[in-house]
């Protein structure tokens, strides 16, 4: 409207106080101080101020483009680019992507405006918020791991659906280590674990929920240890369970991260199985790493060397049974009796207690007190059906239905022609009249 001025809460108080200076109530050097510029500015302003009145300090980039505004050559190449290869990320990926595939960088706000006007990313709404008590978090990198298993179509239709298991670190937000299997296993847990003494060395405790992987549930049984909880007790590592999702929530949103750049990620690499993508994990940590992960409060690492050899790292890494020796010296285990042939006074292991360790390849090691015995399969029985749990039983059923269906393609592949033998065996013959 014409003969009135817009000025913005910034321009209102230099005008209040430049007037004060004209009046002859202030000095410049106070009207510096409060409006926190230099004196020679205060006089620039009054000089704009007696020419122009309240108009000349209005700011002169008022409607003015801003001389580091993208292009709009610039605004198009980046939508089409969304548009062919990242319609379904989230601005601040799609923004990531563009500066590192395309050169083409431009901040993630800015990036949301344009998609939000090209009609891209529709604005989700803000959910209500649950309040949930606060941990700190540890103070050192090493002494609590968030350990979890996340199912989901990782390789979307291009692959089968399978699981993530990721370690993540309390104090940093690190991963520590991750592996693609087809189901959330105990040997899926204690191969993750084995990479990680590998490459770090031991945590302080391992911190999961309170699935039957880690904590037997039944009260007539309790005390006794599931085989990857008797595995890191062996190695001193302290076993720690939640009980809620919530109470181990860094790896809880790390599964969420990952759910949503790792799979576009896979998608952008051409990756479709779990061999491929577990060779690119160590580039996927490092890459995770770089952008989330925080220091630790504390610089000193709580990792402890593993003390044992790799030999015996395997032995504990494998599934354990006790069973007791008869006077002939032999056992049972999985439907078949094995015979110890240690040479020597074998009657002093009649009627023991022997450890039988049967590492994932089905190799059997026999152990008494710490020491290897030397045994053979005596009889051979029957394999034992596999035990399957709401968490493999998935996979389980899917390899049964794969070997079904390529066992009926293979019988069926061949059609015999329509004068084949087999064709008439069931026609009825109507003797010539």
């Amino acid at each position: 409207m014409e003969g009135y001025l817009t000025l913005s809460h910034k321009e209102l108080d230099r005008l209040t106080v430049i007037k004060s200076v004209h009046a002859g109530r202030l000095l410049q050097k106070e009207a510096a101080s409060q409006l926190d510029l230099s004196v020679r500015q205060i006089k620039r302003l009054l000089a704009r101020f007696r020419a122009e009145g309240a108009k000349g300090l209005i700011s002169r980039h008022r409607g003015k483009k801003p001389n580091n505004a993208y292009t709009d050559a610039t605004r198009e190449a980046a939508i089409q680019l969304v548009r062919a290869h990242y319609t379904d990320f989230g601005p601040t990926l799609a923004s990531e992507k563009l500066e590192e595939r395309h050169g083409i960088k431009i901040s993630r706000e800015t990036l949301r405006t344009w998609m939000i006007d090209a009609s891209i990313w529709v604005t989700k709404g803000r959910k209500k918020a649950r309040i949930h008590q606060r941990r700190k978090r540890r103070s050192r990198r090493g002494e609590l791991i968030q350990i979890d298993g996340s199912p989901h179509a990782w390789f979307e239709e291009r692959g089968e659906y399978c699981t993530l298991i990721v370690f993540i670190d309390d104090a940093t937000s690190e991963l520590m280590a991750m592996k693609f299997t087809p189901a959330e296993t105990t040997q899926a847990y204690m191969e993750t674990l084995d990479d990680y003494l590998v490459q770090h060395g031991r945590p302080v405790a391992l911190y999961s929920d309170k699935h039957s992987i880690f904590r037997v549930s039944y009260p007539e049984r309790d005390g006794e240890l599931t085989q990857f909880t008797r595995a890191i007790k062996t190695l001193d590592i302290e076993p720690i369970h939640a009980n809620s999702a919530q109470a181990k929530g860094r790896v809880e949103r790390a599964n969420g991260i990952l759910q949503d750049r790792l799979v576009k990620e896979l998608r952008l690499r051409g990756i479709s199985d779990i061999e491929t993508a577990n060779a690119f994990i160590p580039e996927l940590i490092e890459q995770y790493n770089k952008r989330f992960a925080i220091a630790p409060n504390n610089d000193h690492d709580a990792h402890r060397k593993v003390l044992y050899s790799e030999e015996e790292v395997e032995l504990i890494f494998s599934i354990h049974h006790h069973r007791k020796v008869s006077k002939n010296l032999t056992f049972q285990y999985k439907n078949s009796e094995y015979q110890i042939t240690n040479e020597g006074k074998g009657y002093r292991l009649r009627h023991s207690t022997v450890t039988v360790c049967e590492s994932f390849n089905g190799e059997i090691t026999v152990l008494s007190d710490g020491r290897k015995l030397d045994c053979h399969k005596f009889i051979e029985g029957p394999e034992p059906i596999p035990l399957d749990d709401e968490k493999s039983i998935h996979h389980t059923v899917n390899k049964v239905t794969a070997r079904i269906n390529s066992e009926y393609a293979s019988k069926y592949a061949h059609k015999p022609k329509v004068d084949h033998p087999w064709r008439s065996r069931n026609k009825v013959r109507v003797p010539a009249s």
